[in-house]
């Protein structure tokens, strides 16, 4: 799966659907009573945001349903892969991060990867919510939103799961390692 463009070609929607259908069955837990075929009517009524699954699947996100918005009736996706998501490790928090480092800089930023892939980073909160049907992380970590108030001062903040908890931590912005990323949100 590789498309720069934003949009799918009937293949690569028809191999996406198949994806997300199958992975929503072997997942109910995550989902319960809700109806794959409401679902898939959402996605093929929203073509961007079929790109921006593609987009979390093509970097090893495997995204699914994880609930419904109730003032919105949009179902909520989130990348549900066990470790923080492959394609999208080794980035540092955010472009201001980035630019910052004077050696070593990354590719790109978590916060710039997102927004790229029109989805939102996780915050505590959703992360914390995510683990009611993990666990996930528990070799990798992933950035999360971080307030405005630390991330003025430099910090940015990030999650794992270890010893049946989940652990906030902080970190300088700019730093990033082989094995933190960050997991995404869609809504449709």
């Amino acid at each position: 799966m590789t498309n720069s463009n934003k949009e799918l070609s009937q293949k690569e929607r028809i191999e996406l659907l198949s994806i997300l259908k199958d992975r929503f069955e072997k997942n109910m837990h995550r989902h319960e009573g809700l109806d794959w075929a409401k679902v898939q009517d959402k996605l093929e009524a929203n073509p961007e945001k079929l790109w921006s699954l593609y987009e979390m699947e093509r970097t090893e996100g495997e995204p699914d349903v994880i609930g419904v918005d109730e003032k919105t009736g949009e179902y909520i996706f989130c990348d549900c892969s066990k470790e923080s998501p492959k394609g999208r490790r080794k980035v540092c928090y955010d472009r201001e991060a980035l630019e910052s480092r004077k050696k070593h800089k990354p590719e790109t930023s978590a916060m710039d990867m997102a927004n790229e892939m029109g989805i939102e980073i996780l915050t505590e909160e959703q992360y914390r919510e995510l683990q009611k049907f993990g666990p996930f992380d528990q070799k990798t970590s992933s950035w999360i939103k971080t307030p405005d108030d630390i991330r003025k001062l430099g910090g940015a903040l990030f999650c794992d799961y270890r010893y049946g908890h989940v652990f906030v931590y902080h970190n300088g912005a700019d730093s990033y390692y082989s094995v933190r990323g960050f997991r995404g949100l869609l809504k449709v």
